[in-house]
């Protein structure tokens, strides 16, 4: 019996033995052919950490910071206290261009109830109103900075400093891209220029240039040189891109990340020239969708076809869209130094009803549940006044609000205090919706690293908090 079970558990040992050696060169073979699609093609869809509840994620991100006391967060003690000191019991909290002269200062904008979730929103955003129920407003964001530049790094990249990978970067190394025919991440800057940060906060820093964004231009050609050039016809461009593909498979080192960028992005130029242009056509558009965004009107043309074509985008598989509004300085940011009721009736005239058309419109097409929408800036407004009719840049309580990708819409998260001066109720760094954000995509922020400088490094630099009461 002690031989037979011998010869038994041997003849077990031995068949486990070559049955794992079986599945350890099967899972390198595996190994190898992954690793080898990812040489020539580091863009390719990868699976998430976990199940996910969105694969595509539109940022709106409002440059200049919108004040929250004009938008998202009601206080009617300013109306009380306008042009008094702030009361001590408020603390002391200092701003660049808030000082002993300054005075408590009220709102002109009127807030009420909207949706069957009853949430308070400003007159200043009718549209937004009528989609509140599909908006997770979180009333009680705070951030590390009180100037634009290092606002900006830190709501992008998680940092205060310019190098690092923003989140558009990061979501796309961690899933590549559904589409093979159109940039993973998109930046579609204003027309008016660049937020003071400038191009740095979109960029993939230390991680391979394949995660770098593609910068759109403004207008109807967002995209530059998609014909082919005159007496070049489509077969003769395809053996030109073949003959570069195959040189450079031929100089291709296995750790040449530069070069197989450059690769994939001659891949992506060409099929952009056969497969992308009609994208860029609105006019293939039911009239009732351009008028829904606003296209045509003078106020929102702009900001409705750049929210349009995000749309358009993510439909075909675009993975991360950051539509920006504002830019080349206070007057035409959501930067309202001098005056705050002039400033922000023109930023929301601009942006309100395209920013509401786009979730309608993800909405209907069954797009919204797979698809994180962001609205915000890198901070709010100060409850005291700035050159008497403006408020100053404020970090330490203001709301953004987030729709789809699972988020609870209907829902409102956080507070600041009574005056809107510190988040006191369920603060919730950048940090912490950063992580939020990427559990959503699938992606969990300690896995999605990267090593630089002998250091892992991820978007949340240090670990934030999901913020379980916001997603469902």
């Amino acid at each position: 019996m002690e031989h037979v079970r011998y010869n038994k558990n041997r003849r077990e040992f031995l068949s486990n033995c070559f049955c794992g050696m079986g599945s350890l060169a099967f899972a390198s073979m595996m190994a190898q052919e992954q690793a080898r699609a990812a040489r020539y093609n580091p863009l390719a869809p990868k699976p998430p950490h976990f199940p996910a509840k969105a694969k595509a994620f539109i940022f709106l991100f409002q440059a200049g910071g919108p004040s929250h006391l004009e938008t998202f967060d009601p206080k009617p003690l300013l109306n009380k206290l306008d042009g008094q000191k702030r009361p001590a019991e408020f603390g002391d909290v200092k701003y660049q261009n808030v000082n002993s002269n300054s005075r408590i200062l009220g709102t002109k904008r009127t807030f009420q109830p909207y949706g069957k979730s009853g949430i308070e929103v400003s007159d200043l955003l009718p549209h937004q109103a009528g989609i509140v129920d599909d908006l997770c407003v979180i009333r009680s964001m705070h951030g590390d900075m009180v100037v634009h530049s290092a606002a900006q790094y830190q709501l992008m990249s998680g940092r205060v400093i310019p190098g690092f990978p923003a989140m558009g970067s990061w979501i796309s190394y961690g899933l590549g891209t559904e589409s093979d025919s159109l940039p993973a991440y998109v930046v579609m800057p204003d027309p008016n220029g660049t937020p003071e940060a400038g191009q740095p906060m979109y960029t993939n820093g230390f991680l391979p240039s394949v995660f770098q964004p593609a910068l759109f231009r403004p207008g109807k050609r967002p995209v530059l040189n998609l014909e082919l050039p005159n007496g070049i016809d489509l077969t003769r461009r395809k053996k030109t891109i073949d003959l570069i593909r195959q040189l450079n498979e031929a100089n291709l080192l296995d750790e040449d990340e530069e070069f197989a960028a450059r690769m994939s992005a001659y891949d992506t130029a060409f099929k952009m020239q056969t497969e992308a242009p009609e994208i860029f056509d609105l006019s293939n558009e039911p009239k009732e969708t351009l008028e829904l965004y606003g296209v045509g009107k003078p106020q929102t043309d702009d900001y409705g076809r750049r929210c349009l074509l995000a749309r358009r985008l993510v439909e075909r598989g675009v993975r991360f869209v950051c539509v920006v509004a504002g830019g080349g300085g206070a007057e035409t940011e959501w930067d309202a130094h001098s005056d705050i009721e002039r400033n922000h009736l023109r930023m929301a005239a601009l942006t309100d009803q395209p920013t509401a058309a786009l979730v309608k419109d993800l909405k209907r097409r069954a797009l919204l549940d797979s698809t994180i929408v962001l609205w915000g800036g890198e901070f709010g407004r100060s409850p005291e006044s700035e050159k008497s009719k403006g408020r100053d840049h404020h970090n330490t309580g203001f709301s953004m609000w987030a729709a789809g990708g699972g988020f609870k819409g209907g829902s409102v998260y956080g507070a600041t205090d009574d005056i809107g001066l510190k988040a006191v109720e369920k603060p919730v760094h950048f940090r912490d919706l950063h992580a939020t954000l990427l559990h959503q995509m699938g992606l969990q922020q300690d896995q999605l690293s990267y090593m630089h400088q002998g250091r892992r490094e991820r978007l949340t630099e240090v670990h934030g908090e999901i913020i379980k009461g916001i997603i469902s």
